[in-house]
């Protein structure tokens, strides 16, 4: 009898095995895996000034001089001349907000100006302020020159009064000052999507 317990016994445990592989069976699931990938184009980012992709420069008034009005080779009353900022985002897929500032200016002569649209400015300040501006992505043409002139007049003034203290004003920047500068930085920024 303790024979057929034990088998009896081997034959329950066997039977319970084969049961936990087929229950365990009788509650699985399917799964399935698909794979992809994702993908984007992206759009190329070109901004040039003046040719360069640094973004500061400097400016020596003296190279952009006209001609007829510099004074041995030096700045002085009744010189003038221009410059001009060339903002290029040709290739560029994307639009440009673009900004222009000037960073460290050093012994400005207090009657020297800038022209720009029809507008004059005392202070390079002012100036920076008109400086920006948008190249749309879909422009045919990428491409900004913008021309600053400047001007240090030979007499300032609206009346002899006037003329005579800008006189001494220009006599004292000949004394006190020796070389006029300053950094130009142009920023440009990807336009916002709309």
């Amino acid at each position: 009898m303790n024979k057929k317990k034990n088998i009896l016994i081997v034959a329950l445990i066997l039977l319970a095995i084969v049961l936990s592989f087929i229950g365990g069976r009788t509650f699985s699931k399917y799964v399935s895996e698909v794979n992809g990938s994702g993908t984007a184009d992206i759009a190329n980012w070109v901004f040039k000034v003046n040719g360069q992709e640094d973004s500061v420069q400097s400016i020596n008034l003296l190279s952009t001089y006209n001609n007829e009005t510099l004074i041995n080779n030096k700045v002085a009353p009744g010189t003038s001349g221009s410059f001009n900022i060339v903002v290029d985002a040709t290739g560029s897929e994307v639009g440009v907000d673009y900004n222009i500032t000037f960073l460290n200016e050093s012994e400005k002569p207090q009657n020297l100006v800038f022209m720009y649209n029809d507008n004059t400015y005392t202070t390079i300040q002012d100036l920076e302020e008109d400086l920006s501006g948008t190249i749309n992505a879909n422009e045919e043409n990428k491409t900004r020159t913008i021309t600053i002139d400047w001007e240090w007049q030979y007499e300032t003034g609206n009346n002899e009064n006037e003329i005579a203290q800008n006189d001494l004003i220009d006599t004292e920047n000949a004394k006190q000052l020796e070389n006029y500068s300053f950094d130009i930085r142009v920023t440009g920024t990807q336009v916002t999507p709309q």
